[in-house]
């Protein structure tokens, strides 16, 4: 695969906790550099990574993170927030604890709430695939095919695991047309990266992709 394509998949992420400004800077350098396809970034960071970049580069940030049991109403108010400081994109977790008390209307009530907060920026949609079981997999794929919702991705990378190359493909077989597939979590070879990608994957949440690339220059 063209090393350009590849790169244009990567949501460059840095979401530690610990992440300091000289740190996210360095993250919007190297995504600018390298045209990833967006960063991703603490929310707290949004305004200030926005007037960094300006239009260079599309800014993302996570809501109701890492953990999903924020309520509806905070999740809307962060969603509008972060739009409102320069945010394009939205990445929010959604609440596993209605996922598996089979509450799925109230997923699906919530993700609208979210979309509709959102606008025409992109809303990717955290399913945490590491704590699901098969059939709420396939099941969270119809719900985010009808909530209006732009991707479905695999992980926080906070959690028990990343994303699986199982997962992307049974994502890519129960999603609807119009939904995308991001994989995020515990990619780190370039290899891998690739066949996520060949598998269907659309976006690929990572911080590894552009310091691989990175050291593969200096070699």
């Amino acid at each position: 695969m063209d090393q350009r394509e590849l790169l244009r998949a990567v949501d460059h992420t840095l979401l530690a906790p610990t992440a300091r400004w000289e740190e996210i800077r360095a993250l919007c350098d190297d995504a600018v550099r390298y045209q990833t396809a967006s960063v991703c970034i603490p929310a707290s960071y949004v305004r200030q990574a926005k007037e960094y970049v300006g239009e260079s580069m599309a800014v993302c940030t996570v809501i109701g993170f890492p953990n999903g049991y924020d309520t509806t109403a905070s999740k809307v108010f962060q969603a509008k927030d972060a739009i409102g400081n320069g945010a394009d994109e939205i990445d929010m977790v959604v609440n596993l604890g209605w996922v598996k008390d089979g509450l799925f209307d109230r997923v699906l009530a919530e993700i609208r709430a979210v979309k509709e907060a959102c606008g025409s920026r992109l809303l990717k949609v955290i399913v945490e695939t590491c704590l699901l079981t098969q059939e709420e997999k396939i099941r969270m794929c119809g719900i985010v095919t009808e909530s209006g919702a732009d991707f479905i991705k695999t992980s926080t990378g906070f959690s028990s695991g990343g994303a699986t190359f199982g997962d992307v493909e049974l994502f890519c077989a129960h999603v609807g047309p119009r939904v995308r597939v991001k994989a995020a979590g515990g990619i780190s070879t370039l290899g891998d990266a690739e066949r996520f990608l060949a598998l269907g994957a659309s976006r690929l949440g990572t911080s590894r992709v552009v310091k691989l690339v990175k050291e593969a220059e200096q070699r």
